[in-house]
């Protein structure tokens, strides 16, 4: 439970206004306040004197790794204090979280907060990695990164933890690829599934990134098995608490050996595949006898390998047998994505503004070894962010050979590459080729959508493109130049469900845009030739639909230009029942 508790009527106004905005918490009043309410509580929001409230909560204080996250904030909603379980209990979190409600100013007292540290003892939680760590342990770890030693940061896995460090790394903590480089540090913060033997502490966090491919006799007696590939992975230095998913084929997916796995450790998935699913997988370790019964090259091996979409084996076929008849076999992967090494991530630059950019794109830009972004189509101010030594480099001149040529230098030279497109890349983005070139090669890559221009023309415009009972789709299309459209997705087939269309690419056969088009909206349909939305050059030309080939003529509008047609620009007719007074839903009872 969750409890909100206000200290006099003078707090009840500011206590009602908390739980309004934070539906899961419940009202209560000083007297309802003991020893039983706290020990079961999860979080506690006392609204009054901070005097008051550390008298109440004092008598039953213990522990920061039992006690409820405590915040108090005063009568007023001037100031939000987390009192009590900081980190642990996510008290920082729910005072930063009130303070937003109420305008309020967070007071936050921990030391990491309040210098850029990271906060060790949350990571896990907020990543969802493992901790191995005691609290003692963990409360040397956080001292010794706290004050300043020399910390040595030891990453084996790539995701958005171990991305989060990298971009925040203190001035006295420094990354490090092998343990003996981690000569003369005071502690080693590993986020890795591997285990290291080193007279230096290690502090270790583990992401469940590892895939446990098993295959077995039939009817394998199931009896000691996980115990036994438990000790294997110790054997090998693997942490078993890593392993997230267990594979095998499906003719083996009835076999006790399998169910008992399933249930073991963090396991959160088994999967089950098919020969065909499997049979093309190259393993180290293959076996015709093996093939002859399932088809497939090993069963384990090529298991791990499905089950890590492309990764790698991190330990290969491992026989065992525990009784007459009972043999098996199992080997482990490790997920691609959270392979380290070089990386592509595709990002959507958005119209044109740099503004407009997402954090998460600005941030692949700040920290990328290579940009190679789409010449006129994206303004250079985004490359603009990079940093020192970054190689950026336009695409403007290059054909898809020479861009993955690029590319692909940086990477094998494990460097992280920007390819920056405009808008979101997934739509007229012409990346498909370059994800074939890149999933042929085993390459890392990942998509960080953008803003597109038919979102931008939508803002500009001051129009909702989806009106209610009026028209309730969006098309985004192109009309037929040197690429054929498909006979299905001629304009004036689209054009008959009379939705909001916008349409790219075309302002170069604009006549024949028209004309198609006229085949089935009305002659008066609003239109809008949107020309570099959001650039400084922007410029927005409406009209109707039977005057649009003359409206971007008489402008040389190019290539740069999205057309909209449909009568959802500048209408200001029919209501949605979201807002109105009488439609009750899950928040509005």
């Amino acid at each position: 439970m969750k409890h909100i508790i206000y200290l006099n009527e003078a707090g009840s106004k500011v206590a009602r206004r908390i739980a309004t905005e934070l539906n899961d918490y419940q009202l209560s009043l000083t007297g309802d306040f003991n020893e039983d309410l706290f020990r079961n509580s999860q979080a506690l929001i006392f609204v009054g004197a901070l005097g008051v409230c550390v008298r109440m909560i004092a008598p039953f204080v213990r522990d920061k790794h039992t006690d409820p996250a405590v915040v108090c904030v005063d009568s007023i909603g001037r100031n939000a204090i987390a009192v009590l379980s900081g980190h642990v209990g996510g008290a920082n979190e729910i005072c930063s979280e009130v303070a937003r409600v109420l305008g309020a100013n967070p007071v936050i007292t921990t030391q990491s907060d309040n210098t850029g540290y990271w906060a060790l003892d949350t990571l896990s939680r907020r990543f969802g990695w493992i901790c191995e760590a005691g609290h003692s342990e963990m409360n040397r770890a956080v001292a010794t990164l706290v004050n300043g030693d020399s910390v040595a940061l030891l990453l084996d896995i790539r995701d958005n933890g171990t991305d989060m460090m990298e971009e925040s790394l203190p001035s006295n903590v420094r990354v490090i690829k092998d343990i003996r480089d981690a000569r003369g540090c005071r502690l080693i913060i590993a986020v890795s599934p591997y285990i290291y033997q080193s007279e230096i502490p290690i502090l270790y966090f583990r992401p469940r990134v590892l895939n446990l491919g098993i295959g077995c006799r039939r009817d394998c007696a199931p009896g000691g098995v996980a115990a036994y590939i438990e000790q294997s992975l110790l054997d090998h230095n693997i942490a078993p608490s890593t392993v997230r998913t267990v594979a095998t084929i499906d003719i083996k997916k009835d076999e006790a050996v399998v169910a008992e796995l399933a249930k073991w450790k963090n396991v959160q998935l088994c999967n089950i595949y098919t020969s065909d699913e499997l049979k093309d997988i190259s393993v180290p370790n293959p076996s015709e006898k093996v093939r002859d019964v399932t088809g497939v090259a090993g069963v384990a091996e090529s298991c791990a390998l499905k089950a890590s979409d492309g990764g790698m084996l991190i330990l290969e076929k491992q026989k065992g047998r525990l009784s007459e008849g009972a043999d098996f076999t199992f080997a482990v992967s490790i997920d691609r994505d959270a392979l380290r090494g070089g990386h592509i991530e595709i990002v959507g630059a958005g119209p044109g503004d740099p503004d407009l950019v997402s954090v998460r794109g600005r941030k692949f830009l700040e920290r990328a070894d290579l940009i190679l972004y789409a010449g006129s189509l994206v303004p250079k101010d985004l490359t603009f962010c990079a940093r020192p030594g970054c190689v950026v480099r336009s695409s403007a001149s290059m054909n898809l050979e020479e861009q993955f040529e690029l590319m692909k230098e940086f990477y094998d030279r494990d460097k992280l590459v920007v390819r920056l497109h405009t808008g979101d890349p997934c739509i007229y983005g012409a990346i498909q080729e370059q994800m074939a070139f890149f999933d042929r090669f085993g390459m890392s890559y990942h998509i960080t959508p953008g803003i597109s221009s038919f979102q931008a023309a939508a803002a500009a415009l001051r129009s909702q493109f989806t009106i209610p009972e009026k028209v309730q789709t969006v098309i985004l299309t192109r009309g037929e130049g040197r690429t054929p459209m498909p006979e299905k997705e001629q304009l004036h087939r689209l054009a008959a469900s009379q939705s909001t269309m916008c349409i790219y690419l075309s302002a170069g056969i604009v006549d024949e845009v028209q004309k198609e088009l006229l085949m089935a909206y009305p002659p008066e349909t609003p239109v809008a030739a949107c020309y570099k939305l959001t650039w400084k050059e922007e410029k927005i030309y409406r009209g109707v639909l039977k005057d649009l080939a003359r409206i971007v003529h008489d402008n040389n509008l190019n290539l740069t230009t999205l057309l909209v047609v449909g009568e959802a620009i500048d209408n200001r007719e029919g209501l949605s029942r979201l807002y109105d007074d009488s439609f009750r839903h899950l928040f509005r009872k």
